[in-house]
């Protein structure tokens, strides 16, 4: 079965795990632009970061015969530093045209702050400008509200919830945001997220329309066989592969193929 992982940050992994991935079905990879652990404290930092994501790690990826494209975006921790987000912001709209950036993101909250919560409305504004999806990261704290307030916000701009995937729902936020006509993003992942049991017992109860599974797979404990291992867990649960085709593959696709992007890239 092929698989489109929809959220790693390839940038933090090893070729080792290229070789897993192909090894296990993944056809293409998404990479959200993410923070990186050290504050950036310069516009070229960001510039060069992405640009990584779309010259050398495409290179990576395709010498394991995976696709890689990426989103965009300034992260919800990186916006609370303001003078520095407000530099990087003018620069945006010219990685959005670029034709292996197939949507914004990491978007969101953080922490929930003013600065957080600006820099979301201006780069939905841009998504919208530019016609592609939005990846947004609902907070690890605080998840039911920043969830909710996220919804309010894009409701509030007027962002097309067809185009809107809110990414790390638990069991607290699934409903809600299936409510609010927006996709839903799993991220199984070690520890602090998901495992593939909780996230097929969510699938087992809301069916897998507007659903998506991820490992966000990074520097942390984490595994970029997340989304392979949940493809088990969901056939041992009676999962036929018609279900299982849509969750890691055609949701994903067409969600973030909105622009033509990804089947310009070769034929699938």
């Amino acid at each position: 079965m092929r698989i489109f992982e929809p959220h790693i940050h390839m940038v933090s992994r090893v070729t080792d795990d290229y070789e897993a991935m192909a090894a296990a079905g993944v056809q293409l990879v998404l990479e959200p632009a993410f923070w990186l652990g050290e504050p950036r404290k310069r516009v070229g930092t960001f510039l060069d970061y992405f640009d990584s994501l779309l010259g050398f790690e495409v290179q990576r990826a395709r010498n394991h015969n995976i696709e890689h494209v990426c989103t965009i975006a300034i992260n919800p921790r990186e916006a609370n530093n303001r003078a520095l987000a407000e530099e990087v912001l003018p620069h945006l709209d010219t990685y959005f045209a670029h034709d292996r950036c197939v949507g914004v993101g990491e978007l969101g909250y953080d922490d929930i702050t003013e600065a957080e919560e600006d820099f979301l409305k201006r780069q939905l504004l841009l998504a919208m400008k530019h016609g592609l999806p939005a990846l947004v990261h609902t907070p690890h704290r605080k998840k039911a509200f920043g969830t909710q307030r996220t919804i309010d916000v894009c409701r509030d701009v007027g962002f097309p919830f067809e185009r809107l995937l809110l990414d790390h729902a638990t069991e607290e936020t699934v409903k809600m945001i299936l409510d609010s006509g927006a996709w839903c993003g799993f991220t199984i992942y070690p520890n602090t997220k998901l495992t593939p049991e909780r996230a097929t017992n969510m699938l087992l109860e809301f069916g897998v329309e507007r659903m998506m599974v991820n490992s966000s797979a990074d520097w942390g404990p984490s595994t970029v066989m997340s989304v392979p291992y949940t493809c088990v867990e969901m056939r041992r649960r009676g999962f036929d592969d018609a279900s299982i085709a849509k969750l890691v593959w055609d949701n994903p696709f067409s969600f973030y193929d909105v622009t033509g992007r990804l089947s310009k890239l070769r034929k699938w």
